[in-house]
């Protein structure tokens, strides 16, 4: 992939930090802020797994165990950690990855993860499963890139794609990893359903934690009513809150390779798959036309015991030398972000860590997040003695 011409993290204007984020050193600090803010319900469903978290342990497990070999004595001074995608120059090798019910956790949370990242120099995906419109995504947080669950189901399809287009996204990301729904027991413990129910234990949770509740959820109902399902097909779903409603699947057991054909056939922007393991699912997602592919066993959130993207990278690659990969999963660190591009990734994807920031401290925590990550990669580039990230991958090997 070609370098960008980006100005590098270490030439830029320092940002001042706002004195309540100053003590906020990592992005693990704000998991523990948003701890605190959120109702268990709520952060039970963006920090869990499914099943014994074996998928969820793994991711992390697998990073920590590749380390690097540095180089010394080298004039590191010009470090630049920007590169290209999909023809588009970003100034950040890292990007936030879709995240359903960002909006609940986080006060307007699907604009302001899109915003963000665009204002830092990178994208956010908006997700199918968020509760803003996918048109306000676009307009307000300037967003480009959609994942979607589709139907398995092309008279389902066609006006998705439609709704799409005229909502100015570019980059099309389809999720093939989710045929059904997966067995995240920790949500039916904590008290999360979609559409919710109000259960006493919903409604202790809400009393408990009344910065969420008046910061966030009345704040949103105030500003623009009930949340609803708003982008899982070309029409509005059922309502966040319902007694009886349960969220439609639509048909994604259904889905198959010739229907990403089809898309591929109907949709003019650059498509991605994401969920993609084996090193012939992703000669498949090549030989369908598709862009990209996304390495990723969705955050350890759909079967448990599945391999890593880390670990599943280096196949990946090998099969496939030419397709662009993203690659996702347990990145919490700059060295994280390096291993991933020193193995053979174009470009990584981050998740939790930035809705928690979101979710604490609005589009500051946001961009201060961005920041922290951003200043680990340049100083960990300068560490390794490296200035690019090609110059990474050519010189400064991983060993397990």
């Amino acid at each position: 992939m070609r370098e960008a011409s980006s100005v590098a993290i270490a030439r830029r204007k320092p940002v001042t930090v706002p004195w309540h984020l100053r003590r906020v050193l990592s992005l693990r600090d704000f998991e523990t802020r948003a701890r605190r803010k959120l109702p268990l319900s709520i952060f039970g469903y963006v920090s869990g797994g499914v099943e014994r978290d074996a998928s969820l342990t793994a991711n992390r497990r697998d990073l920590d165990a590749l380390a690097f070999v540095p180089r010394v004595l080298r004039d590191v001074s010009g470090r630049d950690q920007g590169l290209s995608l999909l023809g588009q120059d970003y100034r950040l090798p890292f990007a936030i990855a879709p995240m359903g019910f960002s909006a609940l956790a986080a006060y307007d949370g699907d604009v302001v993860l899109a915003r963000g990242a665009a204002q830092a120099g990178s994208f956010a995906i908006c997700s199918a499963a968020s509760l803003t419109p996918l048109e306000r995504v676009a307009q307000e947080g300037g967003s480009g890139w959609f994942q979607c669950y589709i139907p398995g189901d092309r008279a389902r399809i066609a006006p998705l794609l439609d709704r799409l287009l005229a909502a100015g996204y570019r980059n099309l990301v389809v999720t093939g990893d989710v045929p059904v729904a997966a067995n995240r027991e920790n949500n039916a413990r904590n008290g999360f359903d979609a559409p919710f129910r109000v259960t006493p234990q919903l409604v202790w949770q809400g009393l408990t934690h009344p910065r969420w509740t008046l910061g966030t959820l009345a704040r949103e109902i105030r500003a623009r009513g009930m949340p609803h399902f708003e982008n899982m097909e070309a029409v509005q779903g059922p309502p966040l809150f319902s007694r009886d409603l349960v969220r439609s699947t639509i048909a994604r057991d259904r889905l198959s390779w010739a229907d990403i054909d089809y898309i591929r056939a109907n949709w003019p922007g650059k498509l991605l798959v994401k969920g993609v393991l084996h090193p012939d699912d992703a000669i498949r997602a090549r030989d369908a036309g598709c862009d990209a592919v996304i390495l990723s066993n969705h955050g350890g959130r759909q079967l448990d015991g599945t391999i890593s993207a880390i670990r599943a990278l280096p196949a990946v690659r090998a099969a496939v030398p030419d397709l662009p990969l993203i690659v996702d999963g347990g990145i919490r660190r700059g060295t994280d972000v390096l291993k991933a591009l020193a193995l053979g990734a174009d470009f990584t994807l981050v998740g939790r860590p930035f809705l928690y920031a979101a979710a604490t401290d609005g589009l500051a925590g946001l961009r201060h997040a961005i920041a922290l990550l951003a200043e680990e990669v340049d100083r960990d580039m300068a560490l390794l003695g490296v200035t690019s990230i090609a110059q990474l991958r050519a010189e400064c090997p991983l060993a397990d």
